[in-house]
């Protein structure tokens, strides 16, 4: 039997030939590359792909080699391609609708937001555009959306996730809807407060009105009064004014102190949120194609075929272009049962060659990507 130290010579002579053709198929490829930008054929051929696989699983003799081989043909054709793209990046530049902007206060800018005087996207506009600025409220985040469809405003600020509730669906949803573009992000504290009127106390509340996603924050508070009635609302602020205005001390809404401060409500309890450091991330949508000159996320969605390997393949242009991505989340496609479209955050400019190399990479190889925006 051969002892350890000869077996690793021989691995060692191996991998050392592995990687002699490893390097002649890649100068091949840049050749196959050459070869598609002088007439125009993608680089992603799947039929072509497909047959190759079948070729090199048909000449292993075991089960266990077969998938082995497939896996490492499909990662040595995900890195060619790489190259191409890279090559076809040299070649011609990735033309992108996107314009740079030094800053999003040029001229008389209008805002608009979801919810009521008092609500945390108040809070979020007037953190990021100023206490002064022009601004009107809608009810809902898809009349938001229509108000920059219909130009009656500028840029929307929205809710898009919360550090302990998690993502707002709608949002990602009506991102894809709209063409409309993420320009920006705010994040707030959020700390809810019991709000009563003048008169109430703890003793005199049966039923407490909010936003679903405020009403779970504060599960641990209403758990300690199982006996209140809770009763979601569209909008923190929608809780407090509903308060206000019909004067019932029976009822108390969970909102901001600054909703208290507006509606002239008295503050039963501060801090009914579990979490001390519970956030809401917003984001500031326009309906333009720009970014700021100094944008360093970047947002986009796609769709992939739903077969074994998909979205690890999509993942490694990320990782070859050395770019650092911070989130994904998943959402069904209503057209298709079990299909999902992604969601993804990363670090980069538009501007960047990286980033255009990985969009360009992206674009051939998944299906209805859209750049929601760079901000």
């Amino acid at each position: 039997m051969e002892d350890l130290k000869q077996l690793r010579e021989q691995l060692d002579e191996i991998d050392k030939k592995i990687v002699e053709l490893y390097e002649k198929r890649m100068e091949v490829s840049k050749g196959v590359a050459q070869y598609k930008m002088s007439t125009g054929k993608p680089v992603l051929d799947r039929t072509r792909e497909e047959e190759k696989l079948r070729k090199v699983m048909a000449a292993t003799h075991t089960d266990f080699n077969k998938q082995g081989v497939k896996e490492l043909f499909e990662q040595i054709m995900s890195t060619s391609r790489k190259l191409q793209y890279q090559m076809l990046m040299d070649g011609q530049n990735l033309r992108l609708p996107f314009q740079a902007v030094p800053s999003l206060m040029e001229g008389n800018i209008r805002v608009v937001f979801q919810g009521a005087e008092g609500s945390y996207s108040q809070a979020a506009m007037e953190q990021f555009f100023g206490e002064e600025v022009d601004s009107f409220h809608v009810d809902t985040f898809r009349q938001a959306m229509c108000s920059l469809e219909e130009g009656r405003a500028d840029y929307a600020v929205l809710p898009i996730e919360n550090s302990t509730a998690g993502i707002v669906s709608e949002i990602y949803d009506l991102l894809v809807e709209f063409e409309n573009y993420i320009v920006g992000e705010q994040i707030i504290k959020i700390e809810h407060c019991l709000l009563g009127t003048k008169e109430a106390t703890l003793s005199d509340v049966q039923t407490v009105y909010s936003h679903p996603q405020s009403l779970m924050q504060s599960a641990g508070f209403l758990n300690d009064h199982p006996q209140w009635k809770q009763v979601s609302l569209l909008n923190n602020a929608f809780a407090a004014r509903k308060v206000k205005e019909e004067g019932d001390k029976t009822q108390a809404a969970i909102a901001s102190e600054k909703a208290a401060q507006i509606y002239d409500l008295q503050i039963l309890q501060k801090g009914v949120n579990q979490a001390d450091n519970n956030s809401t991330r917003f984001i500031v949508v326009t309906n333009r194609k720009i970014f700021l000159e100094n944008a360093e996320k970047i947002s986009l969605c796609f769709e992939i075929p739903h077969q074994s390997g998909s979205l690890y393949h999509i993942l490694s242009h990320f990782i070859y272009n050395n770019l650092n991505m911070t989130k994904i989340e998943s959402r069904p496609i209503p057209e298709r049962n079990w299909e999902y479209r992604f969601f993804i955050d990363f670090d980069g400019n538009l501007k960047s060659s990286a980033v255009r190399n990985t969009l360009r990479g992206l674009r051939e190889e998944t299906t209805n990507m859209k750049i929601l925006g760079n901000y």
